[in-house]
């Protein structure tokens, strides 16, 4: 993954959590980084003004804003699995190997945070290693950025935020990946699957795989 993309999904990566208290002074701290350091060069004025959208609002509007937008909206929400496997029981183990993942790249997410929490996921493609599990992941990762995209109001102040992941990071999802994620969510209103099962990097079902061996599914 180019230094570009790895800044840009770290800058997002914090711009897309919630909003709490001292966002507008971190936003502000962020946005001074991006003027002064010369590796934001070429897509620097395309983030600032992504930023600056955030400035027509207060932060209890922010906060207001960001909970309809990601917490009430099953089509925006900013959960990988999710937009995978919806409230189904396959998202449990989906999660699991998540987590795996995530520690095997040495990334612990926040304490109470969710394996699948798109913020934190970004974060971890920006600073783990370029292995076949994390590009695995990037793919999956296009997919439900772009349908986040897909579902945001035209004008949204969080478009553009997904626009440029979708545009410099990311790329758009293959037809072939983005069949992938609705033959799995199809799946999902099927009767529920037994247990225990295991998932490979893509996500899909494994129902032959052991614990101690899940790297190594495929």
């Amino acid at each position: 993954m180019e230094e570009q993309q790895r800044l840009i999904l770290l800058a997002v990566s914090r711009l897309l959590g919630y909003p709490q208290d001292d966002f507008l002074k971190e936003r502000e701290e962020l946005a001074v980084a991006i003027r002064v350091e010369p590796e934001w060069e070429g897509f620097r004025d395309r983030l600032l003004a992504a930023m600056a959208r955030f400035d027509e609002f207060t932060l209890r509007e922010l906060q207001e804003l960001y909970v309809q937008t990601f917490d009430w909206k099953e089509n925006t929400g900013l959960y990988l699995t999710a937009h995978e496997w919806g409230d189904s029981r396959g998202r449990g183990a989906a999660l699991v190997l998540l987590r795996h993942i995530a520690a095997d790249a040495g990334y612990e997410p926040a304490e109470g945070e969710l394996a699948d929490y798109l913020p934190a996921l970004y974060e971890l493609l920006a600073s783990g290693p370029d292995n076949a599990h994390l590009q695995a992941l990037k793919r999956r990762l296009a997919v439900a950025t772009k349908r986040v995209l897909d579902h945001l109001p035209a004008g949204h102040p969080y478009a553009d935020l997904f626009d440029l992941l979708v545009h410099h990071v990311f790329g758009l999802p293959s037809a072939e990946d983005v069949s992938l994620l609705e033959r799995k969510r199809e799946e999902a209103d099927l009767d529920e699957l037994p247990f225990p099962i295991l998932y490979g990097m893509d996500g899909t079902a494994r129902q032959d795989c052991f614990l101690p061996n899940m790297k190594m599914c495929t």
